[in-house]
């Protein structure tokens, strides 16, 4: 059995550019580091592969990142993959938990997060679930 929750909060993050393993293909390449607080005290690494448009607002990237920490007092982590577009400035984004990478007390971790950014501060409102 498992009980729909929220977590909410705010996170900072550190983008680093990483040379692309095939510079001809013009793909953009960034390591990322992430601080977490709130309802999830967390940090996390991943690896983001973006791409730009040649119509100035559109883009896309890719990512993984491996979240660790406390979720509403749970210890453990899991795996958030994101998928964005921007398309002559409209933005979709989603970011989904990978099945099955919940560790520890978050084993069985299932959902979805939001990315708020508002004045230069991200925050987040993550929607998932936990088997009992």
């Amino acid at each position: 059995m498992s009980t729909a929750q929220q977590a909410t909060g705010t996170f900072q993050v550190k983008r680093v550019a990483v040379p692309a393993a095939f510079e001809a293909a013009a793909l953009g390449r960034h390591s990322l580091d992430k601080t977490f607080s709130g309802d999830l005290t967390a940090t996390s690494l991943g690896e983001m592969l973006s791409a730009g448009g040649v119509v100035p607002g559109s883009a896309g990237y890719v990512a993984l990142e491996r979240v660790t920490g406390t979720l509403h007092g749970r210890q453990g982590s899991f795996v958030l993959q994101h998928f964005a577009l921007m398309n002559r400035g409209t933005p979709t984004m989603t970011l989904t938990v990978v099945p099955d990478t919940g560790t520890d007390a978050l084993t069985g971790l299932a959902g979805s997060m939001r990315i708020i950014v508002e004045t230069g501060q991200h925050s987040y409102a993550f929607d998932y679930t936990l088997e009992a």
